[in-house]
């Protein structure tokens, strides 16, 4: 019989594990063509006129799959005879495959399926361990055979495509479709990793490997991107919220514009679910009008909320019933300067909460400058992130006047980043103020501060303080009932005044204050009852049991042995006393 060697085993695993990635990311890119092909012939199948064979809706299924990861497509049947270029990218498609991909690499990079019911610890260490296991694939390798398992398809379905009435554009193959799934695989492996931040790259210059070290510059960075997720939330939010206004108020030629495209109920479902697909890209264009820049229509017209100005070139489409009438805008145009507004409040809150913790002493409290810098950088995340989403909602749909549609993401990313620095600051310094202040009606519990020692003297002002506002010291006021500070009646003092101190004696707690009682409004707190515990005669007697069960092994002295030893140290200590006398 033949034994194999350990290193042969071990490279064995590593090339299987490889190439479970790499099925995984041809699994992964199928199963998000075969869904939308099944959408697109279910269509094709109830039109009662379609204009091609099952061949070309095929193909077209594979453009628009294409076209879901950010590939141009060319479209070449054209009254013009001249081929146009389709470049405007539905991002509600995007989420499908990217989703996908994402999860076949964190799949591919961490450990087996957790058994349900497991802890979390118990968990990370075991994928903690199958990682570190000769025979695993690494992290890089997982993702490069992912990544390519992922484009075997995606060349596939793009050499499919060639011929049909939409195929991809070949220069937009390598970007952005590759570099937009490299992302998501390089996002599922940093998932399996647990979110790691650092270490920095060899490569990367020895202050920055320097800086995201600390921990400090790790969590300033987190609340910063936090910060930068959330105003962008709301800008989108709002965006969304002034398209759903404005195709309201033009109820009528949106529905005009839905039931003259197609007559039958198959056409008006394909445009429903384009409308859909649409969505996040009309909630876009929402926001990039309030920020100011607007969206181009065509070559030769750009609405703002100062107004529409030029001809636009606008397709027939529901969702382009929402653009303004042509004009100087007027006041519910301009309140459209309400979203970045709002989205730059959001970053300053956010940035605060991080800032200044509802349960955390004065001491640990960002400095403003710290505040200031933080807000900044969630500003910049939120203009970065705005520019990179209004690149991808907008693009050519012709040659002609349709070249340029959409929002202009070399302004709208400067815009954004103005109005929440230029907001955000601002309002982020002054909720530091608001949540560090200490007034009687404070929302802030009274944390003692962690880095200073109390001292005596203020101890005694504060106190003479609450005494005189009639706040007993040490207790929380309550910002909801601010009235129990200050009740008094006479029958409360009458008792506070006869109550008296109960004997030292008595109990071995400390005697309550009588300065205390005697304030309005003082309510004791529910003491201990006194008991005989630490009597003489029950100490006696819990020595003596603690004798007789140790069976002889316990010397035979007195349970009050103090006094008598000290005795016996004075008598060795005077050697004139009567037991040195002969």
């Amino acid at each position: 019989m033949t034994q194999r060697s350990p290193q042969v085993t071990v490279r064995r695993n590593r090339t299987l594990a490889l190439a479970s990635a790499l099925v995984k990311g041809v699994v992964a890119a199928g199963l998000g063509l075969g869904s939308l092909t099944v959408l697109v012939m279910v269509v094709w199948i109830s039109s009662p006129y379609p204009d091609s064979g099952p061949g070309g809706a095929l193909r077209a299924a594979a453009g628009v799959w294409l076209l879901a990861h950010g590939a141009g497509l060319v479209r070449p049947d054209t009254l013009s005879g001249v081929p146009a270029p389709v470049g405007m990218v539905p991002l509600l498609l995007v989420l499908g495959p990217v989703w996908l991909a994402h999860r076949a690499a964190r799949d591919a990079a961490e450990s087996q399926e957790p058994q349900e019911g497991a802890r979390e610890e118990a968990l990370e260490e075991a994928r903690a361990e199958w990682r570190e296991r000769p025979g695993g694939p690494s992290r890089v390798g997982a993702f490069c055979a992912v990544t390519a398992g992922y484009l075997l398809v995606v060349a596939g379905a793009a050499a499919y495509a060639r011929g049909g009435p939409l195929h991809a554009d070949p220069d937009t193959l390598a970007f952005p479709v590759a570099l937009v799934v490299a992302g998501a695989a390089a996002a599922g492996v940093w998932t399996a990793a647990g979110r790691p931040f650092g270490p920095a790259p060899s490569w990367s210059p020895l202050a920055v490997q320097e800086a995201v070290a600390r921990t400090l510059f790790r969590q300033r960075t987190e609340a910063a991107f936090r910060s930068a997720a959330a105003g962008l939330t709301v800008l989108l939010g709002g965006g969304a919220l002034l398209v759903a206004v404005a195709l309201g108020r033009n109820a009528g030629a949106a529905q005009d514009a839905f039931l003259g495209l197609a007559g039958d109920w198959t056409g008006r479902t394909a445009v429903l679910l384009l409308a859909a697909a649409l969505a996040p890209n009309a909630a876009l264009w929402g926001a990039a009008y309030g920020l100011g820049p607007g969206f181009s229509l065509g070559t030769g017209a750009t609405a703002t909320p100062l107004g529409l100005d030029g001809a636009p070139a606008l397709p027939r489409f529901p969702l382009l019933a929402a653009v303004p009438d042509q004009g100087p805008g007027a006041l519910p145009n301009w309140a459209a300067l309400a979203v970045p507004v709002a989205a730059a409040l959001a970053v300053a809150s956010f940035t605060v909460r991080r800032a200044v913790p509802a349960d955390a002493p004065r001491a640990r409290a960002w400095s403003p400058r710290e505040t200031a810098l933080v807000t900044l950088l969630a500003a910049l995340g939120c203009g970065a992130g705005t520019a990179l989403l209004t690149a991808v909602a907008g693009g050519p749909l012709g040659t002609g006047a349709l070249s340029v549609f959409g929002p202009v993401w070399w302004l709208t990313g400067p815009a954004a980043l103005v109005w929440a620095a230029a907001i955000g600051v601002p309002a982020a310094l002054l909720l530091r103020l608001w949540r560090l202040r200490t007034p009687g009606w404070a929302w802030r519990r009274d944390v003692p501060e962690a880095d200073e020692l109390p001292e005596p003297e203020a101890e005694e002002e504060a106190e003479e303080g609450a005494e005189e506002d009639g706040v007993v010291p040490g207790r929380t006021r309550q910002w909801w009932a601010p009235w129990r500070a200050r009740r008094a009646t006479a029958g409360e003092d009458g008792e506070a005044e006869s109550a008296g101190p109960a004997s030292p004696g008595a109990s071995s707690l400390p005697a309550p204050n009588p300065a205390a009682e005697a304030t309005p409004g003082f309510e004791p707190y529910d003491f201990l009852p006194t008991d005989p515990w630490h009597g003489k005669e029950n100490r006696e007697a819990r020595w003596a049991s603690l004798k007789q069960g140790s069976g002889g092994l316990m010397a035979d002295f007195p349970a009050d042995g103090a006094a008598d030893r000290t005795a016996g140290r004075a008598e060795s200590a005077d050697p004139g006393g009567p037991a040195a006398t002969p």
